[in-house]
């Protein structure tokens, strides 16, 4: 790739992670791939969702982004969003057709991500539209195993009584 070329995407990268909505939609319009992906195998949606910009993130879905593809660590923009807390953007990612237990290979769900950091609000929110509890990641831990082996009582909590 050439420089002028690798400058243009780094711009287009650093508009997701600012949350620049009319520029990510204006270059969608002009042809940048919305699936398009950096060195990480983060997608521009990935780094919209963990850096909190829902109206980013709504431009991206609206304009073909794929809510499911995982990065290379096998992290989706889902569990970017549940890992951050922001239960506006977890909503947006569900309603624009995100898998509520996506994952990438050996990766975690988004309930096993919240279920870690105490993210109460995105644990109800992700059972409420019917995450499994029972997954297990790729080294055999659940949401709830999870959660104990962090510390995070409250969903610990949240997640025994699911299972109950």
């Amino acid at each position: 790739m050439d420089e002028e070329r690798l400058a243009f995407a780094r711009r287009v990268f650093q508009a997701a992670r600012d949350g620049d909505a009319p520029g990510l939609a204006a270059v969608l319009e002009h042809g940048v791939p919305p699936n398009l992906r950096n060195e990480k195998g983060d997608s521009l949606l990935m780094l919209a969702a963990y850096h909190g910009h829902a109206a980013a993130v709504a431009a991206l879905l609206a304009g073909g982004a794929d809510p499911d593809l995982a990065n290379d660590r096998g992290q989706t923009p889902l569990a970017a969003a549940a890992f951050r807390g922001d239960v506006a953007i977890t909503r947006l990612l569900l309603e624009h057709g995100a898998k509520v237990d996506g994952r990438g290979e050996g990766g975690r769900t988004a309930l096993m991500v919240a279920a870690m950091f105490d993210r109460t609000g995105i644990v109800e929110l992700l059972l409420a539209s019917g995450a499994d509890p029972a997954l297990q990641d790729g080294a055999g831990h659940t949401a709830a195993a999870a959660a104990a082996w962090m510390g995070a009582a409250g969903t610990a909590a949240q997640l025994a009584a699911a299972t109950h």
